[in-house]
């Protein structure tokens, strides 16, 4: 493997080749001596999924780099000037109860300005594999739209959360001035038991939960955490 090294903010950036027909860039975080871990604040603008439900379950919490989102973001830049969105997939370590995110696969996708659609998916899956890591939530972008999640975007996400209880979905949007970003999950009973008996595919609206709670809500078990290492898989 032979890297050529470049610069990307305040980390390093490596093209490398491996043996499997992929590229990657690996963005390592420069770790202080002492780590600041901090709560993601919940943005006040938008009250309808921010509280979390007294009926969902206790998560264990998620650690992540607030680099690995601000690298996505400029890596996902080309796209969001055609208002076509990005996404990618966060994969994690467990040790000592806590995740810790270590990893941005950004796949073969297929893109619009209001969806992504992953393509090739063994090539991600493989990496998780080689990697053992745990499918804990993807990132994507709304190029020209608020942060919210669509009902596509539900649907994406119950797979993931369906596997993990603690997966959350990252939404970047740029043009946003409210809230550039949020970090969300399916409430839990109500908004998972939703879209496990919705059949419907595309936009579409979706029932309130029986339970009374909002279909989604604001994470409140996800921590930024300074001294993060972590690595980004650009597989287009």
């Amino acid at each position: 493997m032979t890297p050529t090294d470049s610069k990307c903010q305040h980390i390093t950036v490596h093209t490398a080749t491996q043996t499997s027909p992929c590229r990657i860039l690996s963005c390592v975080e420069k770790a202080p001596k002492c780590a600041h871990v901090s709560l993601i604040p919940v943005a006040d603008s938008d009250q309808r999924s921010c509280n979390q439900p007294s009926g969902s379950r206790v998560l264990q919490d998620v650690h992540i780099s607030a680099l690995l989102m601000e690298n996505f973001l400029e890596l996902a830049r080309e796209n969001t000037e055609k208002d076509l969105e990005t996404c990618g997939i966060l994969g994690a370590f467990l040790e000592h109860e806590t995740y810790y995110v270590t990893t941005l696969i950004i796949p073969k996708q297929e893109s619009t300005s209001s969806s992504c659609e992953a393509v090739k998916e063994e090539e991600f899956f493989a990496i998780q594999n080689e990697h053992s890591l745990f499918p804990v939530g993807w990132i994507h972008t709304h190029p020209s739209q608020s942060c919210f999640m669509s009902s596509i975007d539900l649907h994406t996400h119950y797979s993931y959360q369906a596997m993990v209880p603690e997966a959350f979905a990252i939404v970047m949007a740029p043009t946003d001035k409210s809230r550039s970003y949020g970090i969300f999950r399916l409430s839990d009973p109500g908004g998972m038991s939703v879209l496990k008996e919705c059949e419907e595919s595309g936009f579409h609206p979706h029932g309130e939960p029986a339970d009374g709670s909002p279909i989604y809500e604001h994470c409140t078990n996800v921590y930024t955490n300074t001294n993060l290492r972590f690595e980004i898989f650009d597989l287009r």
